[in-house]
């Protein structure tokens, strides 16, 4: 069949893409070049989240600051109070108490938990797996209880101060948090059940995204993502802070450094969040919440 001449060429463009929120799990631009329907490249642009938060800083009380950090990662809210007023303390030369100590590993762990959860399930969803994300915020909705228990909020809790803690732990508190640690296993396993051994979500998963160690160094990566490239780094473990040192827990690694690794990595994470959460409700010291500061 001879070439028709009318037929106009495509010819190789470049698109820019966003910055916007695909999927709402944050900002990201695309740079694709194009030829037609076709993608030929894409090279991902990032660091579309500034919002001037440190210019903010500058122009309020060390503790006026607290609320801001919640807003950071208002998924993990407890976990950048933690690391803000610790760095307020660190420069003021204030050493909090112990009973402060064991409380805010609990609330750090709470935290990562609540944020953990909501990975799993909203991963599980990406790829299909809706029963995932309804089981996962039915738990998380469990922890959020326990922060509304504890400081009034749910999600942006602004409950940790420089020099201690908002509000004191209660009785009933401790009782919530020991529920949610008897039942969580329970929903952990099951979980397990319709995931781990689905071979369509390993298929899925498997391979994908793989990062090495090397790269993950490079990168800078942190957290599950770094464990799950093989790279053995918990700052709990090996810059211990608070009463961390203190504690029995395990440094769950991955092996391949791909999806399957990041997702196992954060189940297993879960399971030693609620060993040390056990461990400071066994210890927690009594005494005062709040160091007395001028």
């Amino acid at each position: 069949m001879p070439e028709r001449e009318d037929i106009i060429a495509t010819r190789e463009v470049t698109l820019h893409m966003g910055p916007q929120h695909p999927s709402t799990h944050g900002v990201l631009h695309l740079i694709l070049d194009l030829q037609g329907e076709k993608i030929l490249n894409v090279e991902p642009d990032i660091g579309y989240l500034h919002r001037g938060t440190e210019k903010i800083a500058e122009n309020l009380l060390y503790h006026q600051f607290v609320p801001y950090t919640d807003r950071l990662d208002y998924m993990c809210a407890m976990s950048n109070n933690l690391a803000y007023v610790m760095a307020v303390e660190k420069l003021l030369g204030i050493e909090i108490t112990e009973r402060a100590k064991y409380i805010r590993v609990i609330s750090a762990e709470l935290s990562r938990i609540a944020g953990h959860l909501l990975a799993l399930g909203a991963w599980a969803l990406d790829l299909g797996a809706m029963t995932i994300l309804l089981y996962a915020m039915r738990e998380r909705e469990i922890v959020l209880d326990i922060f509304e228990e504890i400081c009034g909020a749910r999600m942006t809790l602004s409950y940790l101060r420089v020099g201690g803690v908002r509000y004191d732990f209660t009785d009933s508190i401790k009782e919530s948090i020991k529920r949610l640690l008897e039942l969580l296993p329970k929903r952990m396993d099951e979980y397990e059940k319709i995931l781990l051994g689905n071979r369509i979500w390993i298929q899925r998963n498997r391979g994908v995204g793989i990062i090495s160690g090397e790269d993950a160094i490079a990168l800078g990566l942190s957290g599950p993502a770094l464990r799950a490239s093989g790279v053995k780094w918990d700052i709990r473990k090996d810059e211990p802070y608070l009463v961390y040192d203190r504690f029995d827990f395990d440094t769950p690694l991955g092996e391949n450094g791909d999806c399957l690794d990041r997702y196992n990595v954060r189940f297993e994470e879960i399971k030693q969040s609620m060993r040390i959460i056990k461990q400071a409700l066994r210890d927690l010291p009594e005494g005062p919440f709040n160091v007395d500061m001028p």
